[in-house]
């Protein structure tokens, strides 16, 4: 019906000096015809009128143009615009003009998203780069509208190919160069690309790209480091991305991300919820786990600190212990790390399970004081012995860690029963020549004041040692028994 109208104007445009009036008759005529009417109305050759007035100054006529081309293109097959419109679409990337970049990534958002359309793409290398080119942009909406096409091609096993096995991919990886900003763009495009199907993942994977941004996570910036940590977030959404994160601890240089990735999974779950993040990102405690187990000198120290964050809290004592045999078998290899591993591992092992089993008495009931015995049994046949072994060797980082296990399990009713049966214990706890030096000194009067805490402790110690620990602690940690020494000086 308008079919006509719209031909003559498209003549009147043609032999028009200054078309400007005659483009907003168009575009009245345009906007008013119903899509259907408009494939019928509009032919390859008219339209080319109509791009080749999109190269002017004339901010107006620029305007008028896109909107008209918004409305007619939407009346075109994908197919039908790449085969004939390849030229005018590159040129649409090259515009000085934002609105006429914006228009050309929709059509070839269009294309790309088309399985026909995808093979006319390919064969034009030239657009790609250019719509890659598209993502450094300074407006946000073109580089968004770039990444939504180049994102479509990861339809196709063709479409991957084109981005990552031709020099396109050389394209990309010289844009990230442009700025932080940009880098994280094509970060951007890459996450989306790899949420698609395992199969678009192991493309972006090999590329080099998703370890690159993993290892951004251990980055001096701050902003760097919490976008990379935005983008990582997106990849875990998906199964396949999460298994992909979840093996990483295999690619020789998981230790410079890895252990960013774990403590970031960590602090989401304390300032969110343990029960939450790990039902959300299972693999989260399974990469914990396996990397407290495989005692690598850089990222274990990592995940023990991670589990044991995790496991202060009451929440998160229950998300671990709903792990069962991983569980056990990480506290195992704990406490023989504990007993006779390096000495910064073993630091660790004992500041994390000083957490683990911490149990504040407001937080005491039945399940849970059963869970910290539970767990504490655990770690050997008698691991009220171990520690206190532990704590005996000349190394004073040793010496209060062990301390501090007995402080975290002291207001415990089973622990304060254990330390009872346990021959020579209270004396040894109340002797003052055991551990030298400040630190030791304040290490046991904190043990002293857990112990004492605990409304069961009288009960359970006896009137003898209750009175012997009150006085401890009344005397303060650093009292010396006024026992006679005689002092020889040696003569210079």
């Amino acid at each position: 019906m308008m079919a006509a109208p719209i031909e003559s104007l498209l003549n009147e445009i043609c032999e028009s000096e200054d078309p400007i009036e005659e483009l907003k008759s168009l575009r009245t005529a345009v906007l008013a015809t119903p899509v259907s009417g408009l494939r019928q109305a509009v032919s390859g050759a008219r339209l080319e009128i109509i791009f080749g007035l999109l190269n002017t100054n004339d901010k107006e006529q620029i305007e008028v143009c896109v909107e008209i081309l918004s409305r007619v293109l939407q009346a075109l097959e994908p197919i039908q615009l790449a085969q004939n419109y390849k030229t005018a679409l590159q040129s649409g990337l090259n515009h000085p003009n934002d609105s006429v970049k914006m228009l050309t990534l929709t059509q070839i958002g269009r294309v790309a998203g088309h399985a026909d359309g995808v093979t006319q793409m390919l064969n034009s290398a030239e657009i790609l780069r250019d719509v890659i080119q598209c993502i450094s942009v300074e407006r946000i909406d073109v580089a968004k509208e770039a990444i939504a096409a180049l994102s479509k091609l990861s339809n196709t096993k063709a479409g991957l190919d084109a981005l990552f096995r031709s020099d396109l991919l050389n394209k990309l990886k010289d844009v990230m160069l442009t700025s932080d900003i940009i880098r994280y763009r094509v970060y951007e495009l890459i996450v989306e690309l790899s949420t698609v199907s395992p199969v678009s993942l192991g493309y972006c994977a090999n590329s080099g790209l998703i370890s690159q941004m993993l290892e951004e996570l251990t980055g001096d910036d701050v902003l760097v480091r919490a976008t990379a940590i935005e983008m990582v977030t997106s990849l875990a959404q998906s199964q396949h991305g999460r298994q992909y994160l979840a093996q990483q601890e295999s690619d020789p240089f998981s230790s410079l991300y890895l252990p960013g990735l774990v403590k970031f999974f960590g602090s989401l779950a304390i300032m969110e919820s343990p029960q939450q993040v790990c039902e959300k990102y299972p693999v989260f405690l399974e990469v914990v786990f396996s990397m407290v187990m495989n005692l690598d000198p850089t990222l274990t120290p990592v995940a023990l600190d991670t589990l044991g964050v995790l496991g202060s809290t009451v929440e998160g004592k229950q998300v671990l212990q709903k792990t069962g045999e991983k569980l056990t078998s990480a506290l195992k290899r704990m406490s023989k790390v504990a007993a006779d591993g390096a000495t910064e591992l073993r630091v660790r092992c004992l500041e994390a399970l000083a957490q683990l089993l911490t149990l504040p008495a407001e937080q005491q009931t039945d399940d849970l004081l059963l869970l910290t015995e539970s767990w504490f049994n655990c770690l050997s046949s008698q691991p009220i012995l171990m520690i206190r072994n532990i704590s005996t060797q000349p190394f004073p980082e040793l010496h209060c860690r062990a301390l501090r296990i007995f402080t975290a399990i002291g207001c415990q009713p089973w622990a304060q029963q254990l330390m009872m049966d346990t021959p020579g214990f209270m004396e040894w706890v109340m002797d003052r020549s055991v551990g030298m030096g400040k630190e030791a000194k304040d290490c046991k009067f904190e043990l002293v004041g857990a112990l004492l805490s605990s409304s069961s402790a009288q009960e359970i110690f006896g009137a003898h040692n209750y009175l012997k620990l009150k006085t401890y602690l009344k005397e303060g940690p650093y009292y010396i028994n006024a026992v006679s020494s005689v002092t020889t000086e040696g003569a210079d």
